[in-house]
């Protein structure tokens, strides 16, 4: 399955948690249809390595893409790939000694950063903040202009994120979308699978054409 097609719906935790509850949440956002799942762990990830595993067969079962926020080095163990953002480790350096298929995703704020990261080996761009985000409230808004012109200056897929839920998401319609990062919008109910269920419907109907 081309990248592409694996970032339809892509799924954010905000940590793995000390109990049983956070990896509930993650299976069912998996077993909702979540194309993509990144980890966030404030704290690093040395630790949970049993937990990922598991975390890791139960993408495999379904395609599904796992992500590792930061750390590229504990991805190439247990991940698919890394998302990498502004203040980590450079994409290029991580490119060199990445293996084979290794997925690497940046964050891009504008054209210039974007057609950078790809230069550097990116696989994909996250972009935003497209709405007001509780995950991350102090995040600089994105607008829909800044955000065109960053699909349109480079050729590997663009995701967009920040406060995307199922009211929101069809004003992102048009824009060249691959697809979007969700967190909140996602976790931040009870009923974890039925909300990934109707995001990955909408996605599925709103991001048709995409980059290959």
């Amino acid at each position: 399955m081309k990248v592409t097609e694996r970032l339809t719906l892509y799924a954010v935790t905000d940590g793995l948690g000390a109990g049983e509850g956070e990896l509930k949440k993650i299976f069912d956002a998996i077993e909702g249809g979540v194309s993509a799942l990144q980890i966030r762990q404030k704290d690093g990830l040395r630790g949970f390595e049993t937990v990922m595993r598991a975390i890791h067969e139960r993408c495999e079962n379904t395609g599904a893409l796992l992500l590792v926020d930061d750390d590229a080095d504990f991805a190439m163990e247990f991940a698919d790939g890394v998302h990498l953002g502004a203040d980590d480790e450079s994409i290029s350096l991580v490119r060199k000694r990445a293996p084979s298929g290794f997925i690497i995703g940046a964050t891009a704020k504008t054209a210039e950063a974007a057609r950078r990261a790809e230069g550097e080996g990116a696989d994909y761009l996250g972009c935003g903040a497209m709405f007001p985000s509780v995950t991350k409230p102090g995040a600089v808004p994105m607008t829909k202009e800044k955000l065109t012109e960053i699909v349109g200056a480079v050729s590997i897929p663009v995701v967009a994120i920040g406060g995307i839920t199922a009211e929101n998401i069809c004003s992102l319609e048009g824009l060249g979308l691959t697809g979007v990062a969700v967190s909140e919008g996602i976790f931040g109910g009870k009923d974890v699978k039925a909300r990934a269920e109707k995001l990955r419907t909408l996605c599925e109907k709103l991001f048709k054409n995409t980059k290959e």
